[in-house]
């Protein structure tokens, strides 16, 4: 019998919740960490933007060793070993500021992003499974409330911790100072790494201990596999099912555009002159909270979830083009809202690129649920294909950097578009195909 989560039994989602708030928290420190090392490496914008690659390519390289991992340890266990992986990463950190080494930075965030890979692979089916098909997109729904909200948390508490003595800096302000107070700069930037990341590295490996001994219910999903059977007897692979392999294209240019809103805005700014644009990141994540807050009080009751899936996607489309016209001297965000990041306003343009975060917070728990659907043994495979599909996030940010370099980082935005409208052709037909020939 397949576990479920029930009002009575809490404690399940107080776990896998707290999961879902420590990869929202890593994945966003991201960022933050994208500005602040082309200061401290002293980046061009194509290679700020190989932070995010090594981060998100390890979704691509890792994705089936990782969902071989979880099918031989199961479910509770690999997402353990996901945390320790992490941990592992953040303590990489070290030697990395400490030498100030940019090989030694891209490689921590490669294990970083090998743990999430199978933190992610094991949770986000977990959470479809262990309830109801029906229901599948409000538990991811509630779960992205705590991912997101980490990750409004991780840019701001990140600049706090790390550059809370250097207040104003950005990478204008930064090529003023004279050789000799760049280097003395860097210095102090570098070592305030430390000691958050290896706090970060010993809460990980105690919450790892804690989730082996836990009491988290197992996923025993071979009796949908056995009703699944007869149905799908014609199909011998997990590539036989075109709603699944279209679902895994459409998070890769769904995360492609995530990363690009969230992890662009710091350089955007920066490049701007806004002061402290570490935190920029936050103005996104704090949308997309509020678009995941949206999509829960209107689903089911006001409008389908592919119905919003569509609207994101229409709303994606628009929001871009806002940034490509906006004129970036003009300001629009409130001294009286933001103030108490440090920012006392951004242009336009800044604030059309954090909106886009309302148009993609619904996109990631409507997909996998629709991807997912009706796959029974095949789940694992499928969730590692679609967890493969955040590979859009290494790949597209770097197309985004050489955009940017060869026109500008504005109109680099465009190629946002036709992600968008491929995200729209999933929820109008995508999601619904059960058969190629029917394509």
């Amino acid at each position: 019998m397949q576990a479920r989560l029930t009002y009575g039994n809490w404690m399940p989602l107080v776990i896998i919740g707290s999961l879902f708030f420590v990869f929202g928290f890593i994945t966003w420190l991201n960022g933050a960490l994208i500005p602040f090392l082309q200061i401290v490496c002293q980046l061009g914008e194509i290679q700020a933007m190989l932070i995010a690659f090594s981060f998100y390519i390890a979704y691509v390289v890792m994705a089936l060793p990782m969902s071989y991992i979880l099918e031989k340890s199961g479910y509770k266990n690999a997402m353990s070993i996901g945390l320790g992986l992490i941990a592992a990463g953040c303590l990489l950190f070290i030697p990395a500021a400490k030498s100030q080494a940019f090989s030694i930075f891209l490689f921590a965030q490669f294990v970083v992003g090998s743990g999430l890979t199978i933190l992610q692979t094991a949770s986000n089916p977990y959470l479809v499974k262990v309830g109801p098909q029906e229901s599948a997109a409000a538990r991811i729904s509630i779960m992205g409330l705590l991912n997101k909200g980490a990750g409004v948390l991780a840019p701001i508490i990140f600049t706090f911790l790390i550059l809370g003595e250097f207040e104003g800096i950005s990478a204008k302000t930064f090529e003023l100072l004279s050789p000799a107070e760049q280097a003395s700069q860097i210095t102090i930037m570098s070592d305030n790494l430390i000691l958050p990341y290896l706090g970060m590295a010993i809460a990980l490996s105690l919450l790892a201990v804690a989730l082996r001994f836990s009491d988290l219910p197992e996923l025993d999903l071979e009796h949908e596999a056995q009703s699944l059977q007869v149905s799908h007897s014609d199909k011998t692979s997990v590539l036989h099912f075109p709603h699944l392999i279209l679902g895994v294209v459409t998070l890769f240019f769904y995360v492609g555009v995530e990363v690009i809103a969230g992890d662009t805005i710091g350089l955007l700014g920066s490049g701007l002159g806004v002061e402290n644009a570490t935190s920029l990141t936050s103005f996104t994540m704090f949308f997309m909270v509020m678009g995941y807050l949206l999509g829960l009080f209107l689903t089911p009751r006001f409008i389908s979830q592919k119905t919003l899936l569509i609207a994101s996607a229409v709303s994606g489309i628009a929001f871009s083009i806002c940034v490509i016209y906006s004129n970036p001297a003009h300001f629009g965000v409130s001294e009286m809202l933001w103030g108490w990041l440090g920012i006392q306003t951004i242009p336009n343009t800044v604030a059309f690129v954090a909106l886009l975060g309302l148009s993609n917070a619904i996109v990631w728990p409507a997909v996998w649920p629709l991807a997912l659907q009706n796959l029974g043994y095949f789940t694992a495979k499928g969730s590692a294909l679609l967890i493969m599909g955040i590979a859009g996030g290494a790949i597209l940010p770097m197309v985004f950097g050489v955009l940017s370099s060869h026109y500008s980082p504005i109109d680099a935005y465009w190629m946002m578009v036709p992600c968008y409208l491929f995200i729209l052709f999933y929820g109008i037909k995508g999601c619904s195909m059960t058969e190629w020939r029917r394509a």
